[in-house]
């Protein structure tokens, strides 16, 4: 054992080597990929000189007895995404553990607005890492709810209609022929994270399904997500309606039962603590008017946005790497019936630190989230 460190984060630690991994992946995994590491003007001016997602990361406090806080980065450090070095090591990463791809959050609020585009611009133009990756476009407003001011409106989604699509389609296809690009039989992949807020779904998917094939590709592989966060009913239920491929079914592992209800409402009533659900020892189900939509699974390892939102935060406590592996497990053996190129397993996410939500090594547990994942999927035995 290494000098300096406990027996059990030297063992999480130990890096794995290729011979220990023997499987080929029993699922494609994708994980998001948020690109704020790294300071941009417009966070400057609302939050400070210097802003990025470690600000609140590094700056949160532990909220309730036992509430493990601040989350620390390990192997990468303090990373900033402009750096090229830090990029590949991401890579190197997610390669060892199963990954197949990053699916980077892209912002596009209409007429050419944009933000936070460089660290996936820069690995689309220097060819580099050698990693696979697809878009997810984040399509909502941003306001100022992080931080109590969820009336302040920071930068609004808009949607201008057909010509607006047509400029955002062109400045996104170079990255759709990217021999990197995530594909599904040869479609790359598409995602969007709030298809109800489209001002007509259909027609939307019509038109960038029209752009595509114009361009010469076979068709884009469009994914919506439908959210449904604590269980209380999905916000978008009409996938194969609005002509999406395939929708992701997104909720948090909560067990969110009557009693765990009442003692989160007496918790924030009396001790002003966050919200705080258990996080849920089985794969919670989908609901019943979901059941003739094509979703694919998507899991989260943990989860505590506390960093971001202090005590209007969410909580779900007693996450660690063994249930997370069962989640994995649970979703791939959900897909086993698909055609491998359809065997899509999404996680939530690679590196979402200041939701407490994320793979990268951290001080607590080294490697143990990738190595569960990877266990979950079958490569690392």
């Amino acid at each position: 054992m290494a000098r300096g460190c406990s027996e059990e984060v030297c063992m999480t630690d130990q890096p794995t080597t290729e011979a220990a991994m023997r499987g080929t992946p029993a699922a494609r995994v994708l994980t998001f990929y948020l690109p704020q590491f790294h300071p941009v003007q417009e966070n400057d001016e609302w939050w400070g000189p210097g802003f990025s997602e470690w600000t609140n990361t590094a700056k949160a406090r532990p909220l309730y007895p036992g509430h493990a806080q601040p989350h620390l980065p390990g192997d990468l450090g303090f990373y900033d995404l402009r750096v090229p070095e830090t990029r590949q090591a991401q890579a190197d990463l997610a390669t060892r553990y199963g990954v197949e791809a990053f699916c980077y959050w892209h912002y596009w609020f209409g007429a050419g607005q944009r933000i936070l585009e460089r660290p996936f611009e820069e690995v689309l133009a220097s060819g580099e890492p050698p990693f696979g990756f697809a878009l997810a476009w984040a399509n909502q407003t941003w306001t100022g709810v992080w931080h109590g001011a969820e009336n302040r409106v920071l930068i609004e989604q808009t949607y201008p209609g057909p010509d607006d699509d047509r400029a955002h389609f062109e400045h996104i296809l170079p990255a759709f022929t990217d021999p990197r690009y995530f594909t599904v039989d040869g479609r790359p992949l598409f995602y969007v994270f709030r298809p109800e807020q489209l001002p007509d779904a259909r027609a939307w998917v019509d038109r960038w399904q029209d752009m595509a094939r114009t361009a010469g590709l076979p068709g884009l592989y469009l994914v919506a997500e439908v959210s449904d966060l604590l269980g209380k009913g999905p916000r978008f239920t009409a996938v194969k309606e609005a002509g999406f491929d395939a929708g992701v079914y997104i909720r948090l592992p909560a067990r969110v039962t009557p009693a765990a209800v009442l003692r989160m409402r007496l918790g924030r009533k009396l001790l002003r603590m966050p919200e705080r659900y258990p996080y849920s020892r089985q794969p919670l189900p989908v609901p019943s008017e979901l059941l003739g939509e094509n979703l694919y699974p998507c899991v989260y390892p943990n989860w505590d946005n506390t960093p971001r939102s202090g005590r209007r935060g969410l909580v779900v406590s007693g996450a660690d790497p063994e249930l997370f592996e069962s989640h994995v497990r649970a979703a791939v053996e959900s897909l086993q019936d698909r055609p491998s190129e359809e065997r899509l397993l999404f996680i939530k996410s690679w590196n979402e630190w200041a939701e407490g939500n994320y793979l990268e090594p951290d001080r607590e547990v080294g490697h143990a989230y990738l190595k569960a994942l990877a266990q979950g999927i079958g490569v690392l035995r």
